[in-house]
């Protein structure tokens, strides 16, 4: 590759930073070919179809950078589970892949540069308890702590009942889990008669 595209190359990733979509390449004037060599020689790193990560010695990856890029390739996925847990910071080991759900009718690729697991959830419930991360590179979708403690108990059968509950951490907490409970149907948690205390 020449070296005029190299210095096209610095001066354009002087003006970005994180992520960036292959059409933002091609609109500065990369051709593909480009684009696939600065991937090979470790400028880019692809991420999904349509996004790059612009690789820099001034800054790294975010520690949430899976949701984000998960949520890159399927923007209507929603971080679930125990994932969920682990970036809300109520779980403490990180898990073995990233949880994700989607709609049953999305058709999104997750072909990701690491391990994910997809549920397909019900439209009917599967906007409750979502809140919107935004982050200095990007958003991603994620379950509330509730919502997440209940999608365990559902689908789950090895899980510890007693310890999944007692992550509420106040009343407030356990009425909303009760709420989602119900609405669930998750009889494990709405036919309990009394909390479970820490």
């Amino acid at each position: 590759m020449r070296s005029n595209t190299y210095i096209k190359f610095e001066n354009f990733s002087k003006e970005k930073k994180g992520y960036l979509e292959t059409s933002q390449l091609l609109h500065a004037g990369f051709s593909n070919r480009q684009i696939s060599f600065l991937e090979k020689e470790g400028y880019l790193e692809k991420i999904c179809h349509g996004y790059y990560w612009l690789k820099s010695q001034d800054y790294n990856k975010p520690t949430d950078y899976m949701c984000i890029e998960a949520c890159l390739s399927a923007p209507n996925a929603v971080i679930c589970m125990e994932s969920a847990l682990y970036y809300h910071m109520i779980a403490h080991a990180e898990p073995a892949y990233l949880t994700v759900a989607t709609k049953r009718t999305d058709r999104s690729l997750l072909k990701m540069n690491f391990p994910v697991k997809r549920h397909y959830f019900s439209e009917n419930h599967f906007d409750m308890g979502i809140t919107r991360k935004e982050t200095e590179f990007g958003y991603y979708n994620i379950y509330d702590v509730e919502r997440s403690i209940c999608d365990i108990i559902r689908l789950k059968s090895d899980v510890n009942f007693e310890n999944i509950i007692n992550l509420t951490r106040n009343e407030l907490q356990y009425e909303r889990l009760l709420k989602y409970a119900k609405s669930l149907k998750v009889k494990q948690i709405y036919q309990t008669n009394q909390k479970i205390h820490l």
